[in-house]
């Protein structure tokens, strides 16, 4: 998805990466007006029962799809809009949405989408395939946040009223990730133009958009959804940023659900009557990023020096008191693009020896971490001890999200660490990254071999042979130190027993369509 926030979700992703989740100022938005249709009917046909309150330990900073990058805001928009394709809750990989099956010419330049019938948005009007076309060219035209994704597609065609053709430049193996992989892709009434979709989400989901503010969000189910229906009445999401706040609501039944769960938290909610715990397997990862537009960061034997210096174990479980595995690379050993590259050992001396080298001894820096992500913090903390034994002086300078943000996209930091989130396809975990060009490549780092090999790996259709060429993109990156990666942590969330129905998913998607509530 992108940096947690835009640096993971991510994001990232970071996001951060996507990148966890990109919470961000929630100023500027407004109550939204009712929208036209009402929520009165269920799965079964009959009356919802009952309100999810689910308590999001980040703020989003705006509901538009297509231009947000705050993965808060996804997990409210997960509920309210649909995408061409969506990954399973299983392996992640696609099934069908509002595209309900799929064709790819022999050359792989063109692909063709048949589009759902009897679909209608929340206010009311008609879903068709022009409103494909104009969702996705709007990204690309206005060359908002999830364009780049786009890179290899010439047009995105209405060709039939239920029917959409995307011709490509070139093979693109990627492209049902790069459609359906998350909700930055979401499908908009192709009317909306008129519309501040920041305050005023028209989706064809199973919750639409009822009102926001700067302390919340308030969803309701829609009666005209095209599935079986949500089987509750809505969803109040509350940002509560504060844990010990989130986790006393939902042990005292005033939270159904949060994200809020601090790795220390999990064995006592593991033991607590009355929750449930849900951790799995996560895409995120988290890291550190050098300004390599600058001394010493731009040579390549400084950032070395600082991933021999660390000690990932530690880093690891002080971040997250063992719900999380150290990886050197980006990309989670469950999935098939993983590897085992690891090049790099603890060895102080090593890391002293090439800091002297390089004239680099007495190194002073800051990095930059959001305040709100606990185990970002932790990391950066801990991260610093250790420099500290090779002679490196790291002040951590916890900032708010917002602050992150500018400061990140202006350059402004010596370093700065947080997380991507929600990947699933290896075009998630390094392009929008280490591409010399690329959007998300914040720490200015530029390799000609990496990027022959990642765009190469954009357009190989033969598993095996894309999955090389990653692996080989990932060593340079890796070696070269553009992000010094530390771990995946889990997805870890708690909701009440009297949930049913909901499960914690690796690309963190939070989805409510399913839940029950019972007294």
């Amino acid at each position: 998805m992108g940096p947690a926030v835009a640096g993971a979700a991510a994001l990232a992703l970071v996001l951060a990466s996507c990148g966890t989740g990109e919470g961000v100022d929630a100023e500027g938005l407004e109550e939204a007006p009712d929208p036209t249709a009402s929520a009165d009917a269920g799965a079964d046909g009959g009356a919802p029962a009952g309100t999810l309150v689910a308590a999001l330990a980040n703020t989003p900073d705006q509901f538009d799809p297509h231009q947000t990058t705050s993965q808060a805001s996804f997990q409210v928009l997960e509920n309210v809009y649909d995408t061409l394709v969506v990954p399973s809750a299983e392996d992640l990989s696609f099934e069908p949405s509002l595209a309900t099956e799929w064709t790819t010419s022999e050359d792989g330049l063109e692909w063709v989408f048949t589009l759902r019938e009897g679909v209608t948005f929340h206010d009311g009007s008609e879903f068709d395939a022009e409103d494909v076309a104009y969702s996705l060219n709007r990204i690309i035209d206005e060359e908002l946040a999830n364009a780049f994704r786009f890179a290899t597609v010439e047009s995105v065609e209405a060709t039939g009223d239920l029917e959409v053709t995307i011709t490509v430049s070139t093979p693109s193996p990627n492209l049902l990730a790069n459609v359906g992989g998350f909700k930055g892709m979401a499908i908009v009434p192709s009317e909306s133009a008129d519309l501040d979709l920041a305050t005023q989400a028209v989706g064809t989901g199973p919750f639409e958009l009822v009102s926001t503010s700067a302390g919340g969000a308030e969803l309701a189910a829609f009666d005209g959804y095209w599935g079986e229906g949500p089987s509750i009445e809505g969803v109040e999401y509350r940002y509560v940023g504060e844990s010990a706040a989130a986790l006393t609501g939902l042990e005292n039944g005033d939270i159904d659900w949060t994200d809020n769960v601090p790795a220390q938290s999990i064995e006592q909610l593991s033991a607590t009557e009355g929750v449930e715990l849900g951790q799995t397997g996560g895409s995120d990862y988290y890291y550190m990023a050098f300004n390599q537009t600058q001394p010493p960061f731009d040579d390549v034997d400084v950032r070395r020096a600082l991933a021999m210096a660390i000690d990932r174990e530690a880093v690891t479980e002080a971040a997250t008191f063992g719900a999380g595995t150290v990886n050197q690379t980006a990309i989670p050993s469950e999935s098939f693009w993983a590897s085992d590259y690891a090049p790099f050992e603890q060895d102080p001396d090593q890391a002293e020896q090439l800091l002297a080298d390089a004239g680099a001894e007495g190194l002073e820096f800051s990095v930059m971490v959001p305040d709100s992500d606990e185990p970002a913090v932790a990391s950066a903390q801990v991260v610093a001890s250790q420099l500290a034994e090779v002679g490196v002086t790291m002040n951590v300078d916890t900032v708010e999200t917002g602050v992150f943000l500018d400061r990140q996209g202006q350059g402004d930091f010596d370093a700065f660490s947080w997380a991507w989130v929600g990947n699933i396809d290896p075009f998630d975990f390094y392009h929008a990254q280490h591409l010399s060009d690329a959007s998300s490549n914040f720490q200015g780092y530029s390799n000609p071999d990496v990027d022959e090999l990642l765009t190469q790996a954009a357009t190989e259709t033969d598993q095996d042979a894309r999955k090389d060429l990653y692996a080989q993109a990932e060593q340079g990156i890796v070696d070269d130190v553009s992000y010094l990666f530390y771990f995946n942590p889990d997805v870890v969330e708690a909701w009440s027993s009297s949930v049913s129905g909901y499960t914690a998913r690796p690309d963190s998607a939070v989805n409510f369509e399913t839940v029950t509530l019972t007294d």
